[in-house]
């Protein structure tokens, strides 16, 4: 299973392979085209209730990560797909905010690398 994680902002690479947004808001000041995005999986994005409570506050991190994992779990089928995708060659999960050690993009890897393992 090959999964990378990248922000929208840096320069989309041609081994990132398929390419998907998985925020629920489009990155400010990125065009559509320039995104070279193959899918966005919008409805996978963490609740906007969860969001506003995280506020991207590291000490709520942990939290965080308990509370989305279980809200991933109502989005089954298009990770399974999406894991699959994976098996197959690299999946990039793309997302906008500048902490790469506290994001959303980090527990759908994770929730991916779950369903690999069914």
């Amino acid at each position: 299973m090959t999964i990378q994680l990248k922000r929208a902002y840096d320069d989309p690479q041609k081994n990132d392979g398929y390419r998907v947004l998985v925020d629920g808001m489009w990155p400010r000041g990125i065009a559509k085209e320039d995104a070279k995005l193959d899918d966005w999986l919008k409805d996978i994005a963490p609740s906007k209730e969860l969001r506003q409570w995280f506020d991207h506050d590291p000490e709520r991190w942990a939290e965080f990560r308990r509370r989305y994992l279980a809200e991933l779990k109502e989005h089954r089928e298009p990770l399974r797909d999406l894991a699959e995708r994976a098996k197959q060659g690299t999946v990039t999960l793309v997302y906008a905010t500048k902490d790469e050690k506290h994001n959303n993009a980090l527990v759908v890897e994770q929730y991916l690398k779950m369903l690999g393992a069914d």
